[in-house]
């Protein structure tokens, strides 16, 4: 069977989020000074329970976390996970960029949203994005793996690509990737880079 492009559900994060800097919203919170953290952590957990098998009851869940704290970052990067998933690229852009502020010191938020704009054919973005990933987390391997295939796609050969597709032929998050890794690192000097299908991401 043909496998896909890394599959844009990735690693869903549980963190509490700080309440700096978010953009507009749509949602209608409880008052600031009565935000339930604790109840929209419970309601976040029971969401990521249900996003591969009722990925529509997760997003109830995952909307109802926000109504109890808007600043709730871990909900904000599940729900526009969910909306990636769902081909609608504008929401799952604004939920990253709602995490994104609200967890300045995760990378998930950020290499999420290069892959929104990556499939959005935003690629210059998209690499801006991913980058910004590794600022806050060096040698992230999800976002490793993403630069890698983005590379591979648009047949970038050179060091930094080289060294990106070493660490993951050693580090990848699955045999399957270090295998892609090792095998393109086989053809990067002897031949055009194929352009095989790289590993789904992780589920």
């Amino acid at each position: 069977m043909t496998r896909c492009c890394p599959a844009f559900l990735l690693m869903i994060v549980c963190l509490c989020a700080c309440t700096a800097g978010a953009p507009s919203t749509v949602y209608e919170p409880a008052r600031a000074e009565s935000r339930n953290t604790f109840e929209a952590q419970k309601l976040n957990g029971m969401g990521v329970e249900k996003m591969e098998a009722q990925p529509d009851s997760a997003e109830r869940y995952f909307k109802r976390a926000l109504t109890e704290d808007l600043y709730f970052g871990p909900a904000h990067n599940n729900l526009g996970v969910l909306y990636l998933n769902k081909g609608m690229l504008y929401e799952a852009a604004n939920e990253f960029e709602w995490a994104r502020k609200l967890m300045p010191g995760h990378p998930d938020p950020r290499m999420n949203l290069g892959l929104t704009l990556e499939r959005a054919a935003r690629t210059d973005e998209a690499r801006k994005a991913y980058a910004s990933a590794l600022e806050v987390y060096a040698g992230h391997v999800p976002t490793l793996q993403a630069i890698a295939r983005l590379n591979v796609e648009r047949g970038v050969r050179d060091a930094e690509s080289e060294r990106i597709l070493k660490d993951i032929a050693l580090q990848g998050e699955s045999e399957e990737w270090r295998d892609w890794a090792r095998g393109q690192l086989l053809r990067f000097t002897s031949a055009p880079m194929a352009t095989d299908s790289a590993p789904s991401g992780r589920r």
